[in-house]
């Protein structure tokens, strides 16, 4: 835990990742207004957002909604699509790795086609086919990020299980006596921990950038429900005359993905220690 936090990188990701759950988890909390509530006052005479002022921090939007209040509860609905997403993904995608891995033979190697079967379609493309055939809502939307964001996770999972039964450790275990599945849950599935911590953190950024796209398509989560990439499909004819509407939940997305992948670089060089090696 010193040597993550040694880095001021790692240090600011932390703490802007740490800030952003507090204010989702606590939206209700810190919004100082209902993300649907429109305001009289909240455009101009014209009938034009309004920009960020003392009462309005992020503006208005182009039904007069306070910006800053939807960010914020758009932040809780990517962070669950995030989180449950690469939950799923990560868990799917670890059992096809360890199984095709440990198993070997014909179960083994059909799961591995399977896999690269699923690596050949683009995933945002995939994605977008599966969000068109189901009726999207929150959950539609976290359940066919999972389903196309697995893949990765199955082959990096595979081969690292694949190289650690070779290892002599594994085989000396093997001669002593060991059942097969005391292997596995004894001596190779904690060797896989590492990596899972680190793709769960790095899939957490893909998982809330895929949301965002699939929201700006139209085809994520549906209004009145916000989330940063609808905030953005809302207000993208007013990029010109308003680019606070899309700047600023934009500016967000890509901050919230910076600091997952630098979280998930320093966890990486903490955890690997043929990485420690070269460092010392």
């Amino acid at each position: 835990m010193k040597a993550l936090f040694s880095r001021k990188t790692a240090l600011a990701a932390a703490f802007f990742v740490l800030s952003v759950l507090v204010l989702a988890a606590g939206a209700s909390w810190f919004a100082p207004y209902s993300p649907e509530e429109t305001f009289f006052d909240g455009l101009t005479l014209e009938g034009a957002p309004l920009p960020p002022s003392a009462k309005y921090w992020f503006g208005t939007d182009l039904l007069g909604r306070d910006l800053f209040s939807r960010v914020i509860w758009g932040a809780q609905t990517s962070l669950v699509i995030g989180v449950v997403a690469n939950g799923v993904a990560l868990l799917i995608g670890t059992l096809v790795g360890v199984t095709a891995g440990y198993v070997r033979g014909f179960a083994g190697n059909a799961l591995m086609r399977f896999t690269d079967l699923m690596m050949c379609f683009p995933a945002l493309l995939l994605a977008i086919v599966l969000a068109a055939v189901f009726t999207p809502s929150l959950w539609i939307v976290a359940l066919v990020i999972a389903m196309v964001n697995w893949v990765q996770i199955a082959r990096v999972i595979y081969t690292q299980t694949v190289s650690l039964t070779e290892r002599e450790f594994i085989e000396a275990t093997r001669s002593l006596g060991a059942s097969r599945v005391r292997i596995l849950f004894r001596h190779v599935v904690p060797h896989l921990v590492p990596t899972i911590v680190v793709w769960g953190t790095l899939g957490i950024a893909t998982t809330v950038l895929l949301e965002a796209t699939l929201s700006y398509l139209g085809i994520g989560v549906q209004p009145p429900t916000p989330s940063w990439g609808n905030i953005i499909f809302e207000n993208q004819s007013y990029f010109t005359t308003a680019p606070w509407l899309v700047f600023i939940p934009g500016a967000t997305i890509v901050a919230m993905a910076v600091a997952f992948n630098l979280l998930g670089d320093a966890l990486r060089e903490a955890l690997d220690p043929t990485l420690r090696a070269r460092q010392a």
